[in-house]
């Protein structure tokens, strides 16, 4: 087997990076119908947001839920979420990963408990968090509290978050902008410009 060149497997440089959290779901669940109508508009400007961070070379990292399948891999969670008989398929479709994006799975709410994201984010050089994703009121709030806790600035674009009601929503975004000192403005208002890290 040819050995891999060390700037094949170092991650880029980057003080800035975006957190795609839970996209990646099937929506089968009792509540599932209730988030699928507010995850669909949301992953619409995720999507959005995401070719333009590209387009400046800020990397993606997919935080994901392994939702319980111990054997399972993220490529096998990105092929059943894009199955026609799930109901998340139409959000997984506008938000599939590409070959250069960077994935975590998590076992819990937060993206930071028992995963090396925090590990992965320390190599890139990043300082800054921008996190969108499902739900707003659980797993983005408390991935973004770990991340608030770990010095780490938090933007959360408060039009990529999305959860199972407006009201939980909005809490979600109180409390982050109110005790994490999140940026909380709409995507397109985010500012792109980064020192060199």
């Amino acid at each position: 087997m040819k050995p891999r060149h060390s700037d094949e497997i170092t991650p880029e440089r980057s003080e800035l990076v975006l957190l795609l959290v839970d996209v990646i779901n099937d929506l089968d669940f009792p509540e599932g119908q209730k988030l699928l109508r507010f995850a669909l508009p949301a992953a619409r400007r995720i999507a959005a947001l995401k070719k333009r961070l590209r387009k400046r070379g800020i990397p993606a990292i997919y935080v994901n839920d392994n939702f319980g399948r111990w054997r399972s891999d993220f490529k096998q969670q990105v092929e059943r979420c894009l199955s026609n008989d799930v109901p998340g398929a139409a959000v997984a479709r506008l938000l599939i990963p590409s070959e250069d994006d960077y994935f975590v799975l998590k076992p819990k709410y937060s993206g930071f408990f028992s995963t090396s994201l925090d590990i992965l984010l320390k190599s890139i050089g990043a300082r800054k968090l921008i996190i969108t994703g499902f739900a707003a009121d659980i797993c983005v709030l408390f991935t973004a509290n770990d991340a608030y806790m770990r010095d780490y600035e938090v933007i959360v674009p408060s039009d990529c978050i999305a959860s199972e009601t407006a009201t939980a929503r909005r809490g979600a975004i109180h409390q982050m902008k109110r005790f994490l000192k999140a940026d909380i403005r709409s995507s397109p208002s985010i500012q792109l410009r980064q020192k060199s890290a």
